[in-house]
């Protein structure tokens, strides 16, 4: 199959990826062109200040987060119940109020956690925070504040990384922290940045982690060589994948597996931005490629699983949100983790977030000030 990663990188089209599954080389799907043929209707439901995440409770309602530091409650048609409560935060540039996620026995204890850049000296901090989300008369909040980790280090970059994904037998909590732009700590197993962790619901560390016996960072981390890790999301089949940037070129799309090391920083297919390059993950088997890879660069958001049935042909993709690609991408995937269908829609909106609703359509965050909540369905055919 070595002439897999040549072929992907010189397709042109879209339906050239259609036909069958391909192994697991890394594929370069950058040179893949953006359709404007959607085979959705979109439908502006809300305007925020750069949202940065959307998660939906059982009744379809969804909590919405803006980086600058507020949560609201938005219902289907779009209207919006601001939640008081939210820590002090430290915002700019890609820093902020960032991932919001319902707590697995959220029928019943009504929790929720959400993370953010805490105030720090020397910067901030990325902090996984819980919470109670009560009614109060009528207005909502955040109660019962619990700090569930916290970075031991401050710092004052960016590319923090922050999402949240639970495993599918709900027991732990995976958590990504970007190297905030300091490759060299994504390499230091001491160091509290490009790393995603798995903790326990109340942020202890699992007897059952690679390095549990280890204490500290290294006992909680997962996987490790991480740049900015924007996207996290289980498949059905209990497969952990991730999405990050690259520097100039090399957005990745990996499968996460327990003491995987991605790489970063001594190893990207992309190069610095003042043009000088890095190794390539070929140069450098010891560490983990990625699936599929973008040079030119997607910037990729977050990421939703697909399972439903409301989009023909969609069940198990990977939904990508792009920033710089503006728009939407599908990643197909299989029961054995090899990639198949790879599509792009240019919707001319830099999308930070995307998830599934429970009706199956399927919502996007638009990262601008304003920035859109959307709706999309299935075109009538």
């Amino acid at each position: 199959m070595a002439t897999l990663r040549t072929l992907a990188t010189s397709l042109l089209t879209i339906a050239l990826f259609n036909s069958a599954f391909a192994a697991a080389e890394s594929i370069n799907a950058g040179d893949i062109k953006a359709s404007d043929s959607l085979p959705f209707d979109i439908k502006p439901l809300a305007n925020f200040d750069t949202p940065w995440a959307l998660a939906f409770l059982p009744d379809g309602k969804a909590l919405v987060t803006e980086k600058p530091g507020h949560m609201f409650l938005v219902d289907q048609q779009g209207n919006k119940q601001a939640i008081s409560g939210v820590p002090e935060v430290a915002t700019g540039g890609q820093n902020g109020l960032l991932d919001v996620a319902l707590a697995p026995d959220f029928n019943k204890s009504k929790q929720v956690y959400f993370s953010y850049n805490a105030p720090a000296n020397g910067g901030s901090k990325v902090t996984l925070m819980k919470a109670t989300l009560a009614t109060q008369s009528d207005s909502l909040a955040l109660t019962n504040k619990k700090v569930v980790w916290q970075q031991s280090e401050a710092a004052s970059g960016g590319q923090p990384g922050g999402r949240i994904a639970f495993s599918p037998d709900e027991r732990y909590l995976f958590f990504t922290v970007g190297d905030r732009m300091a490759p060299d700590s994504a390499q230091n197993p001491a160091h509290p940045s490009g790393k995603i962790f798995r903790l326990t619901l109340e942020g202890g560390t699992p007897d059952t982690n690679p390095h549990a016996d280890d204490g500290g960072v290294r006992a909680q981390t997962w996987s490790t060589g991480h740049r900015t890790p924007y996207g996290l999301a289980f498949s059905s089949n209990g497969t952990l994948w991730e999405t990050e940037m690259g520097p100039k070129g090399g957005d990745e799309l990996n499968l996460i597996k327990p003491e995987g090391n991605y790489g970063w920083g001594d190893v990207s297919n992309g190069d610095n931005y003042d043009g000088s390059p890095i190794p390539d993950h070929s140069t450098r088997p010891e560490y983990d490629a990625p699936a599929v890879y973008w040079t030119p660069v997607i910037s990729p958001g977050g990421i939703a699983l697909y399972n439903r049935s409301e989009f023909p042909g969609w069940k198990e993709s990977l939904l990508i949100s792009s920033l710089s690609g503006q728009g939407l991408v599908r990643v197909g995937i299989n029961n054995d983790n090899q990639i198949g269908e790879i599509e792009r829609w240019k919707l001319n909106k830099r999308i930070r977030d995307v998830a599934v609703a429970p009706d199956g359509a399927i919502w996007l965050l638009e990262d601008s000030n304003p920035g859109q909540l959307m709706r999309l369905t299935l075109k009538a055919q």
